[in-house]
């Protein structure tokens, strides 16, 4: 038996709810978008039911800590192909077990979704660590970004905390969206293919005249703090790895 699902966090609960209820034995999951139908399959394509999946998501929160809801909402947030697969199988092996099943990191999917959630965490950190923002024309702070995971969703509170007294946006360049900060409260928001182009030209008009001040500024301090004597490439590597330079100010050039 095949299931069928769209790919987003309901179409999964909704296979949840589906699989108790018609009880098929074992089935694969699949997108819908990459599904190729084959004449001696059998299908069951799942339609998305907020009650089905609302009732699902309760017996979670019931089921598991906030640890783990976080963990299992990173798994869904990390994209990965097999990532929808181990949410549908780790639920199901939850609801059959007793109370504690989240603990067996013998069961390959309870292992699945603990490694995937720690890369997403550390995406999240990085992000949070090098993201630099440069000082539109109008005033607004912009940067866009592409990392591995999709983890605007992580970050928001952080910037929103950290960076409350100015508006700004973070567009994930990958994933063509973004999140906007507007003294109050954050939106979600997409810009047209030309507005993702300029983003992060250094070379456009939508960079304020004293953002190349300020980046000169950052670089002779960087420089001026840094200890030659004491440097450590391989270290250094390990806790800023090459590809997030792009986003940092003092390693433009180098």
């Amino acid at each position: 038996m095949i299931y069928i699902i769209d790919g987003s966090l309901e179409s999964v609960l909704c296979a949840v709810f589906e699989w108790f209820e018609r009880k098929p034995g074992k089935v694969l999951l699949k997108m819908k978008q990459h599904f190729e139908p084959d004449a001696f399959e059998e299908v069951f394509s799942v339609n998305n039911d907020p009650v089905k999946a609302d009732r699902v998501w309760e017996g979670l929160q019931r089921t598991l800590d906030a640890s783990w809801i976080r963990k299992y909402y990173c798994t869904f947030l990390s994209e990965k192909p097999d990532a929808l697969v181990s949410l549908f199988e780790f639920t199901c092996y939850l609801f059959l077990n007793k109370s504690g099943a989240e603990q067996n990191y013998g069961n390959e999917y309870v292992l699945a979704i603990a490694q995937t959630a720690r890369k997403v965490e550390r995406e999240k950190h990085r992000m949070e660590a090098f993201i630099r923002f440069k000082q539109g024309a109008d005033g607004m702070f912009y940067c866009g970004i592409d990392p591995d995971f999709n983890v605007i969703p992580l970050i928001m509170k952080h910037f929103k905390d950290r960076y409350a007294d100015q508006k700004w946006v973070i567009y994930d360049l990958k994933r063509h969206y973004g999140i906007f900060y507007d003294l109050e409260k954050i939106e979600e928001i997409y810009l047209s293919k030309e507005d993702q182009r300029k983003l992060n030209d250094p070379q456009t008009d939508l960079v304020s005249e004293k953002e190349g001040m300020y980046s000169d500024l950052w670089i002779n301090y960087f420089k001026s703090t840094n200890i030659v004597a004491r440097k450590n490439r391989k270290l250094h590597m390990q806790h800023v790895p090459k590809r997030y330079w792009k986003y940092l100010t003092e390693k433009q050039g180098i």
